[in-house]
């Protein structure tokens, strides 16, 4: 466990270093990159350190000042009568403040199996590396002090995919506005990008489909959800149509992938409209998020053979 001392002079000289970790550690010889960090971050945000956790004294009632200030000049039980307070109670409290922490020693090393494997380990690895130590305690008690001393592992949170970088270009008005039937062929096109997760990996398939028929005008799949991906989608669904005067509205979301010139570009060469729904509005493009979920739903029966 470090002392407040030796944090606050890590985190001033990794701020005196331009914040270089490498160069931080190795002058001091000390202490983890994670720990530093760590450090680091509490010091911006609070222009400090805590001087680590300091033991709550217990309740003191303002009945048990009362009769240590006046127990010199009057009786206790006495005193202890007029207040109403059980003379079990004022002893078992008094002599509660006079008690050491029971968990001095496990807090040594709980912080220092939490420093020796890089700040990741939680209460049930700590719990663990206990027992190894011959410290046995309960995971409450693991968690508890944990938590007064500080030790937190570090997570990170699982970032799903989107594809909206903001406004980098100006949007199409939402000509489809959830009117997702057609009277023809090849008037309305819907698109979009969802992603399979397989034992290789991620993969992204990227269709578009019609609104007369549901059927899917062309398809790309891979392993990026690129510019490329989506570009080689509409090419072929060009091709398709480009011995007929059919020059149908291509509606999408608001990703980045439809507004970069590439996408434009072939829009725009091809005479084909534009359509986008409102950001963060899938409602405005159901049709295709309908279709994502019945081929999902499909794929899930073939593999584990289960409708339910």
């Amino acid at each position: 466990m470090y002392s407040y001392e030796e944090r606050i002079r890590a985190v001033r000289l990794y701020l005196k270093l331009g914040k270089r970790i490498r160069a931080t550690i190795r002058q001091l010889g000390s202490p983890t990159k994670n720990s530093l960090k760590a450090w680091h971050r509490e010091y911006e945000q609070c222009h400090d350190l805590r001087a680590g956790y300091v033991r709550v004294a217990p309740r003191y009632s303002a009945e048990q000042k009362r009769i240590d200030a006046l127990k010199q000049t009057y009786a206790l039980p006495e005193l202890l009568s007029v207040l109403g307070l059980a003379r079990s109670s004022y002893f078992y409290h008094r002599g509660r403040l006079l008690l050491a922490d029971k968990y001095a020693a496990a807090r040594g090393v709980i912080a220092n199996i939490f420093e020796l494997n890089y700040r990741c380990y939680g209460y049930r690895r700590i719990r663990a590396a206990l027992g190894r130590h011959q410290v046995f305690i309960s995971e409450k008690v693991v968690r508890r002090l944990m938590r007064q001393e500080g030790l937190t592992a570090a997570t990170t949170r699982r970032r799903r995919y989107g594809s909206y970088r903001g406004e980098i270009s100006p949007a199409p008005e939402n000509l489809i506005n959830r009117d997702f039937h057609a009277a023809a062929p090849n008037q309305k096109w819907l698109t979009d990008i969802t992603e399979f997760q397989i034992p290789t990996g991620k993969v992204h398939p990227s269709p578009l489909i019609d609104c007369f028929d549901g059927l899917v005008v062309s398809w790309t799949i891979g392993t990026r959800p690129d510019a490329e991906l989506v570009n080689t989608m509409l090419d072929s669904a060009i091709e398709l149509t480009a011995d007929s005067d059919d020059r149908p509205v291509v509606h999408s979301d608001r990703g980045a992938h439809y507004r970069w010139p590439g996408w434009l570009s072939r829009m725009r060469d091809t005479r084909l409209v534009c359509s986008m729904s409102r950001r963060g509005c899938s409602p405005d493009n159901a049709a295709c998020e309908g279709f994502f979920g019945r081929l999902k739903r499909n794929c899930s029966i073939l593999v584990t053979g289960y409708d339910g």
